[in-house]
């Protein structure tokens, strides 16, 4: 039983989570267990009723992306690395966490952003981004605090590297028109 036999286990649960196949109280429970197991037969039973067809490979080491001009993206389901090396110039990246799969506690993003290189991180609830240890000269860097400190984290996304003139912010997703045009309930303090 390896370290890599209990991230493949723990991988096709956050699947199966994403999918609708489990709760959150399920994978939770699942997730634990697989991280504790000490035998295959222990993991092949949290994983036996859940389909494997479809399943991403193990996902890499280290993500580079160099990028002069345009625009880049990483949406829908892609597997989080556990390192990222991010080079702007002149371009921007959107890296989409509502639903990446997962398989790493920490992602650990080196960024060396140039004159108009723009980041963009979409995250969502237990997805914490922190930019304390990135330097820089010109433009801006808006990361919220983490909204609720109840949350458990899922992903801690570590910032390190430079900008001289690119932008970094990490943002939830938009709410799709619809629901902003829906009114607001009133209460005491819409008299």
């Amino acid at each position: 039983m390896s370290h890599r036999d209990r991230d493949q286990a723990v991988e096709i649960l956050q699947v199966a989570a994403g999918d609708g196949r489990l709760t959150a109280a399920e994978l939770d429970e699942r997730v634990e267990a697989a991280l504790t197991a000490r035998t295959a037969s222990d993991l092949a039973v949290l994983v036996a009723d859940l389909p494997l067809e479809g399943m991403p490979t193990q996902a890499r080491d280290v993500i580079r992306i160099d990028q002069r001009f345009g625009e880049g993206k990483r949406t829908g389901r892609w597997l989080v690395p556990r390192r990222m090396e991010i080079r702007l110039k002149f371009s921007e990246l959107k890296l989409d966490f509502t639903e990446a799969v997962i398989t790493h506690d920490t992602l650990y993003m080196d960024v060396d952003l140039h004159i108009g290189g723009h980041l963009t991180l979409i995250t969502g609830p237990g997805i914490v981004v922190d930019a304390d240890d990135v330097s820089y000269s010109r433009g801006d860097i808006k990361v919220p605090a983490a909204a609720d400190p109840d949350t458990p984290v899922r992903l801690r996304v570590v910032l390190t590297g430079r900008s001289t003139g690119g932008d970094i912010v990490a943002r939830p997703p938009r709410r799709p028109p619809w629901q902003l045009l829906r009114r607001r309930p009133q209460g005491d303090d819409d008299r």
